[in-house]
């Protein structure tokens, strides 16, 4: 059984946050590429056990550049072998428009930055279960794709989060966000902050302390599910 979890990243300067460190808490290695910046993709998914496509500042609709192109290619291979993907934000808009969706901006031109709050749809449990206010940062979203199943809408951007066959999730929002990666971001892009829709740096720090925990919690009992710990995981194989 394979220990390795494969983190793709799109900047020099990425941090997988929170979720590498639950990911490495759980057992497994972080094998953490950037094909933006030259980082080959693995052609098969043998040799991990799952992976994760994290955000960036650049658009699922990027043809353009090679690594948007073998990111999209990589999304046929895990859902062909059926490894545990996360798509975070533009994980997410990338997985959605290699299966035919669209991804665009808000018709308003609104963006999501700071916390908005998470409706859960009728089949969103055990994973979304009550309302819950996440952190946003986004000015694109997606269609859902066909045989996608929604589990959590949203008022600006309604599809928020979803499922493709029994454990490849796209997920809006980024639950991985540490403290230290919100003030990063909010000063790094502080020109998104008047954007229509954004919130101000307070109103996001503030947001933080009321809601983290909730959005910790949830991470932790999403990650229970889709990649249990690999002691459990080979106990249950006996390998």
């Amino acid at each position: 059984m394979s220990q390795k979890v494969l983190l793709v990243l799109h900047q020099a300067t990425s941090d997988p946050g929170r979720v590498g460190e639950a990911i490495r808490t759980r057992g497994f290695e972080l094998d953490m590429r950037i094909p933006a910046i030259g980082d080959p993709l693995p052609p098969t998914m043998d040799d991990h056990a799952a992976a994760v496509i994290f955000g960036g500042p650049m658009s699922a609709n990027d043809d353009h550049e090679d690594f948007i192109r073998q990111e999209t290619k990589l999304i046929d291979v895990l859902l062909k072998s059926e490894t545990p993907y996360l798509g975070i934000c533009l994980g997410a808009q990338i997985m959605a428009r290699a299966l035919g969706a669209r991804v665009a901006e808000h018709e308003k031109g609104l963006r999501e930055v700071g916390y908005y709050q998470l409706t859960p749809t009728d089949k969103g449990s055990p994973l979304f279960k009550d309302p819950m206010m996440a952190y946003q940062w986004h000015r694109e979203g997606f269609d859902l794709p066909c045989g996608a199943t929604l589990l959590a809408s949203g008022e600006f951007f309604p599809n928020q989060a979803y499922r493709v066959g029994k454990n490849a999730y796209g997920i809006q929002f980024h639950p991985e966000v540490t403290e230290a990666m919100n003030r990063r971001w909010a000063t790094k892009a502080a020109h998104m902050l008047s954007d229509p829709g954004a919130q101000s740096r307070e109103a996001q720090l503030e947001g933080r302390r009321k809601y983290d925990a909730e959005v910790h919690r949830w991470l932790e009992n999403f990650l229970d599910h889709w990649l249990p710990p690999l002691a459990q995981r080979q106990a249950a194989t006996g390998s």
